[in-house]
């Protein structure tokens, strides 16, 4: 415990980098998420813009990529995260890697989210004359927020873990500060304190994440 109370500044600092990894993440890799798993969903053969041939590539892009270890992701794409952020390691090299690989999840979510939509709802756009943009836009983001928000806090509890493990690729963070000043040194009051936080932020967002769906569920 004294050897925390004496690096509680690193402790603050990797609560911080932790919450820049995460948050950034989030907004990117839910921004581009978004519009791969519309992309997936209007493109499904009988969708707005049923192509089959567009539609399967975009499936097994999403399909070969999703399932990779972050781990293993960020190692994978060292060359690109050097080339766009000039480094390949701190919180802003993690938080690119990250975003790329939560995009895929993300889309994934959001096409089954749209899925669930009741085909009737739009039909009847169609039927007023909306067009694909205008479908998308006011129907089927709007009949699919509340799940869309479940689905997002899901990603955001899975973007918190894989923060933890970019400390194994020098990304920063709580999981690096659990690693370097915990277990390395088998201070286990390190690595629980560390995870303490870590829980901490999860039930954070995830309470948020709800209160934000049970709302939008109400409207």
């Amino acid at each position: 415990m004294d050897f925390f109370l004496s690096n509680t500044d690193v402790f603050v600092t990797a609560i911080w980098q932790t919450l820049f990894m995460v948050f950034a993440s989030l907004i990117v890799a839910g921004l581009l998420g978004l519009a791969l798993g519309i992309a997936l969903y209007v493109y499904r053969p009988g969708n707005l813009l049923g192509n089959r041939g567009v539609f399967t590539v975009l499936n097994v892009v999403v399909n070969i990529v999703r399932p990779i270890p972050f781990v293993i992701f960020s190692t994978a794409i060292f060359p690109l995260t050097r080339a766009v952020i000039g480094t390949t390691i701190g919180p802003q090299a993690a938080a690119f890697a990250l975003s790329l690989a939560a995009a895929f999840a993300v889309s994934r979510i959001v096409e089954q989210s749209l899925v669930g939509i009741e085909p009737g709802v739009i039909e009847a756009a169609r039927a007023v004359g909306a067009g694909p943009g205008r479908i998308i836009f006011t129907v089927l983001i709007p009949e699919g927020l509340g799940p869309l928000i479940l689905g997002y806090s899901f990603i955001f509890v899975g973007i918190v873990d894989m923060s933890a493990q970019a400390g194994l690729n020098g990304g920063g963070g709580l999981g690096d500060f659990a690693i370097t000043y915990g277990s390395q040194r088998s201070n286990w009051v390190v690595v629980w304190i560390t995870v303490a936080a870590i829980v901490v932020l999860v039930q954070l967002g995830q309470f948020v994440g709800n209160h934000l769906a049970r709302r939008a569920l109400r409207r």
